[in-house]
């Protein structure tokens, strides 16, 4: 799983992170980490935010102690414009709307979030990209950063995000679901998923280095996603 660099500037480096790696190290050092990959190839880096292991897309870190308190302090007053894109269970009819529900840990299931009103406030807006017969193609912009937020949202919403194994159900995505007749290759013993993972990206995110300048990264949907909505607009 090799990090695209998208951007390799003097105080920061934004970067494409894959589906399956972790942004940072874990408690457990379970595996090898985008902060650990990042740390061997410019020394010593800073965490500004994180993406869930499963999500994919654009991640910052800084390269100094003072890139460092500049971008965290532009994601803690929320001035960071963050923009996702998901593909997420059944129809939606509304075009756009937002979610605001508090989001706090839930005490039933260990690593697990969930809409409580003793919840921190956490702020959702959801635009309707397309709509299929089993799925729609949102885009998010969250106002807030809680952990699972877009995830804990949507299950609330009663739409959540394709293969999730906390909030959904976890189901991959087969060709033969979508396509009628569908058979397999002769040197298949079993079909492939053309997703099986969180369908969830960071697409674009929104901040201003030291300058004052503004700077807008943008990341490119993973081949997974793009296939599957070939498939689904077939």
């Amino acid at each position: 799983m090799k990090p695209e660099i998208l951007v390799d500037a003097e105080g920061f480096v934004a970067v494409n992170k894959p589906a399956g790696l972790l942004s940072i190290p874990d408690r457990e050092q379970s595996a090898e980490s985008l902060k650990d990959i990042l740390r061997q190839q410019y020394g010593e880096i800073y965490t500004v935010h994180r993406l869930d292991r499963d999500t994919s897309g654009v991640i910052l870190f800084a390269k100094n102690e003072e890139m460092h308190r500049w971008l965290s302090k532009q994601f803690e007053s929320r001035t960071t414009q963050k923009i996702y894109n998901g593909l997420v269970l059944g129809k939606v009819y509304e075009t756009e709307g937002l979610i605001d529900q508090p989001i706090g840990e839930n005490t039933s299931k260990k690593g697990q979030m969930t809409v409580t009103r003793l919840g921190k406030p956490a702020q959702t807006i959801y635009k309707t990209l397309e709509t299929f017969t089993k799925f729609s193609w949102m885009e998010f912009n969250i106002l807030t950063g809680r952990t699972h937020q877009i995830r804990v949202h949507m299950k609330h919403f009663g739409h959540p995000i394709v293969c999730d194994p906390y909030y959904g159900d976890a189901q991959p995505i087969l060709v033969s679901s979508l396509k009628k007749n569908y058979k397999l290759a002769k040197n298949e013993l079993e079909e492939k998923p053309i997703l099986n993972r969180l369908a969830l990206h960071a697409r674009a995110l929104r901040f201003t280095d030291m300058h004052e300048k503004e700077v807008l990264v943008e990341a490119p949907l993973p081949k997974d996603i793009r296939a599957t909505l070939a498939q689904l607009r077939k």
